[in-house]
């Protein structure tokens, strides 16, 4: 259900993205490094090329389709209850230690004045789904994988990356499906990422979050608010 503003009669919307903005880490990053660690993958090779995807991405060119096979490779081969047993292991040792105090107080300020929340990344929904669940936000949108006959992951996307303009497209099918347009509503989105300009430059308020160097200059040129949600952690 989306609630609405009654002074100005619109839903509002509360959009968040996930690594480095309600997280102070990549969960896609730090899910290979995890199956280096419990010996599913050779630490050198592995680490060499997840590196190198991670430093594309940073850099705005990284090559989702082939990303995406590279990491869901593991998942693929181990099998849904190895996987799930080793994902559980991950949120315990990675993920939990990793969620502040200030990521919740924001994520319930908005859900406690009524607004729809909704986490929108890039990173796949093996990865993500138990994490926003932990949050506590039923509502996410991230990369979905294609799965075979028997159910289980092919290594391809979904329909439409999370990602660039795809966060855009993805946000405007939600709104359609419960009737809605973007000029219906009032949006706020929080991204840490110069990945994420389209959807910033979509919504009504764009939230510099966490934002790095390029995105700090864009929101401080621009008259962006600028949230440093995790200053105050060591």
């Amino acid at each position: 259900m989306v609630h609405t503003d009654t002074q100005a009669g619109r839903p509002r919307l509360a959009l968040f993205d996930l690594d480095h903005t309600l997280l102070p880490l990549d969960s896609d990053y730090e899910w290979g490094e995890f199956t280096i660690r419990i010996g599913w993958r050779d630490a050198a090779e592995f680490g060499r090329r997840n590196a190198a995807f991670y430093a594309d991405y940073q850099a705005g060119r990284l090559n989702v389709p082939d990303y995406v096979r590279f990491a869901t490779e593991a998942v693929r081969e181990r099998g849904p209850q190895e996987a799930a047993q080793a994902h559980a292991r991950f949120m315990q040792e990675v993920i939990v230690p990793a969620i502040r105090p200030q990521a919740l107080a924001l994520l319930r300020r908005h859900q406690e004045a009524g607004d729809q929340v909704l986490i929108i990344t890039a990173t796949n929904e093996f990865v993500t789904r138990p994490i926003a669940q932990a949050l506590g936000v039923p509502e996410l949108l991230a990369l979905e994988l294609e799965r075979g006959p028997d159910g289980w992951y092919t290594g391809e996307i979904a329909g439409e990356a999370t990602m660039r303009e795809g966060k855009v497209r993805r946000m405007a099918r939600w709104l359609a499906e419960r009737g809605l347009a973007w000029d219906a509503v009032e949006s706020t989105f929080y991204s840490d990422s110069t990945n994420d300009l389209p959807l910033l430059e979509t919504v009504n308020h764009p939230v510099a979050t966490n934002p790095d160097a390029r995105l700090r200059a864009i929101a401080q040129e621009r008259g962006w608010p600028i949230l440093d949600l995790f200053s105050a952690q060591p």
